[in-house]
């Protein structure tokens, strides 16, 4: 990366915070007040309840280069495996204790070797996996989610997003985000996100001749 490259990318990092400091603030309110119960609620992520996506969400927020590095190598290179490390190290002994970690976390501008727009859209994405299941909703500001829509298309770093939607045509009807080729696939830009994620259940939410065949690409890494 040239220098005006590297500063071009901090510049667009700088801008990406507040962003990603007003999504973590807006989940952690909307879960203010769920019951214990809710807090076992199975998630969107497989096998992980909504308490233990919202740990991961403050092991990104709480978690340097440096750090995630030294944990790669305590755990052999082994990605999954740092993963459920730092999330039971955030998890605590309660649901309001996990719901306190993030809280303190939110406003943080540290982060593992990602770019600052791949944490925003984690953030939003591992949102949705919280809400959803709780039927919790959220009106994104469309100009947030079409950036995360923008990334995504681009991406397959940490999750498979542009291979996913190899050879289909995305048009969202509630912004300007619209990308490739072939069948339409059609909906709101985070149904369009979170489809791209490998989210099944959103393909509920989208029209056109290519959402079966995301729908069968949802299963991919």
């Amino acid at each position: 990366m040239t220098d005006r490259e590297l500063t071009t990318d901090r510049s667009r990092g700088a801008g990406t915070w507040p962003l990603i400091h007003a999504e973590r603030t807006a989940l952690a309110a909307d879960l203010a007040d769920l019951t214990d119960e809710q807090w076992a609620t199975s998630s969107l992520c497989t096998e992980l309840t909504v308490r233990e996506v919202l740990a991961h969400l403050t092991a990104a927020a709480s978690l340097n280069s440096l750090r995630w590095l030294a944990g790669v190598l305590r755990c052999g290179f082994d990605f999954d495996k740092q993963v459920a490390m730092r999330l039971a190290e955030q998890l605590g002994a309660t649901p309001a204790e996990t719901l306190e970690r993030f809280r303190r976390a939110a406003l943080n501008t540290i982060k593992p070797p990602l770019p600052a727009i791949a944490i925003l859209g984690e953030t939003i994405v591992h949102g949705e996996d919280i809400r959803r299941p709780l039927g919790i909703s959220r009106e994104y500001p469309i100009e947030v989610v079409t950036l995360v829509a923008e990334y995504y298309r681009g991406s397959d770093l940490v999750v498979v997003a542009k291979g996913r939607i190899g050879g289909l045509t995305l048009v969202a009807d509630d912004g300007p985000f619209t990308t490739g080729s072939g069948p339409l696939v059609s909906g709101t830009t985070l149904a369009l996100v979170m489809a791209m994620t490998g989210r099944s259940t959103y393909c509920d939410d989208l029209e056109g001749e290519g959402v079966e065949l995301l729908r069968r690409r949802c299963g991919m890494a």
